[in-house]
């Protein structure tokens, strides 16, 4: 059983008797008596910031630690100040995010002694790795705490599969009644170093042609059709091998994910929101720009499919601050590049974990920012929408899941009459100069390990 750490510090604020202004008057007279400061959380955010600036300046420039006999080069991501406790005289609690130069992102728990401008870090333990807890926290009969070993906290827990995932993928389309020559547009998932592709089969009721999309290396599946072809359906099997994605490095131009899009502007009001939700982390490096930056989506958008939703309008995302998974990582996309924080977007689908065959609410997207070196994933509407997995989220894609396309504004040749297609989830679909659109169905078949043998 895993107890949330919110729940752990204010059990704490109970013991320590913030509801009873009996104890409280005692502690006061404690204080007063051994003339010992009143501590409030902005002491020990700063306490534990300065013992580890400490720290990484003397590990050359890293907060090192040992896990299970591996040696970590972490560094400072965020300091969960919703977390900070003062345990009594002198004794505080702080648990942070630090990323290890691999990118695995670990969760670790501090206690600290001292007054505010003088504490010290008495115990450090790693309590998450990616999310992912090592132990909870219980209490005794006699009010103390201890750590209790997390049993059987597989990745399902997380409502994610870790590691690799392999499955048959169905992209089905219907089309509508065509009435004049038409013409359709749909992503085609292509390998990469996390997932391998195959076409398994084809039901197309034309010839077809596959373009390619130069500028992120797309591939699309294209169709002429005619008023003979209404109501016919199109089938894509495809069998896909993914593994889980983590911070990875690649040769790709950084200068184009700082430019806008059509629909994710930046600079001006995009850059002046940046520079106030950073702030003083500006001095502090680019992974902890980018997750104050995660952090401020997360805590400010609703995800709600209503009004102008999933068209990917940062503009549009700021100003309601509600969408789908397009507004949350365009309105990302649009405040990371204003910081200059190379920043990119993909779509796809995300296959449940809790079954292992059936249909697919719809497509996903997600996005990913440039830091020390590395492309870093992100999926900030599901770690707004499951909150305990927002440590997950940042740097982690899991294996549940496929990527059909990259970017935005992509051209094409044949391409749309309306010019640049915002982004490639769903057919696009022209009859005559009209937009269309077909009905389109995933599902998925999991594979067992015998089938994959």
């Amino acid at each position: 059983m895993k107890v949330p750490r919110i729940f752990f510090a204010s059990l704490l604020a109970l013991l320590m008797g913030c509801n009873t202004a009996t104890k409280q008057k005692k502690e006061a007279k404690v204080l007063a008596d051994n003339n010992i400061p009143k501590v409030v959380t902005a002491d020990i955010e700063e306490g534990i910031k300065a013992n580890i600036a400490k720290k990484v300046e003397e590990g050359g420039g890293y907060f090192n630690m040992t896990s299970d006999g591996q040696e970590l080069r972490l560094k400072l991501v965020r300091v969960h100040t919703e977390y900070l406790s003062n345990l009594g005289p002198r004794r505080h609690f702080a648990c942070v995010d630090l990323a290890d130069v691999s990118g695995d992102v670990y969760d670790v728990d501090f206690f600290l002694e001292g007054d505010p401008g003088s504490m010290t870090v008495t115990e450090t333990t790693l309590h998450k790795l990616n999310g992912k807890p090592f132990y909870t926290w219980k209490q005794r009969e006699d009010k103390t705490w201890y750590r209790m070993p997390v049993q059987n906290a597989t990745s399902d827990l997380l409502g994610v599969v870790e590691g690799d995932d392999k499955f048959e993928f169905s992209y089905e389309v219907t089309l509508p009644e065509i009435k004049e020559p038409a013409k359709m547009w749909i992503p085609m998932p292509q390998s990469d170093d996390y997932q391998t592709i195959e076409l398994l089969s084809i039901e197309a009721p034309v010839e077809h042609q596959i373009l390619e999309e130069n500028n992120y290396g797309n591939s699309v599946f294209y169709m002429e059709l005619s008023p003979e072809h209404s109501g016919k359906k199109l089938e894509l099997v495809y069998d896909v091998q993914r593994q889980e994605k983590k911070p990875y490095e690649d040769d790709s131009d950084l200068a184009k994910y700082l430019n806008p899009s059509l629909l994710m502007p930046v600079g001006d009001r995009f850059k002046v929101l940046a520079d106030s939700i950073i702030g003083s982390k500006n001095s502090e490096g680019t992974i902890m720009q980018a997750r104050a930056l995660y952090d401020y989506v997360i805590d400010n958008m609703r995800y709600i499919k209503a009004g102008k939703y999933g068209t990917g309008d940062a503009v549009y995302a700021c100003d309601a601050l509600t969408g789908n998974c397009t507004e949350f990582h365009s309105l990302f996309i649009s405040l990371a590049r204003s910081a200059g924080i190379p920043s990119r977007f993909a779509v796809g689908a995300s296959i449940p974990s809790d079954r292992d065959e059936g249909g697919i609410d719809g497509y996903h997207c997600w996005a990913e920012f440039y830091a020390e070196g590395k492309w870093w994933p992100v999926d900030i509407s599901e770690a707004n929408k499951y909150s305990a997995l927002a440590t997950y989220y940042f740097g982690r894609h899991p294996a549940n899941r496929i990527e059909f396309t990259q970017g935005r504004d992509l051209i094409l040749e044949p391409g749309p009459i309306t010019g640049p297609i915002n982004f490639l989830a769903y057919p696009v679909m022209e009859i005559g100069k009209t937009p269309a659109f077909p009905k389109t169905f995933f599902s998925f078949k999991r594979k067992s390990a015998k089938e994959t043998s």
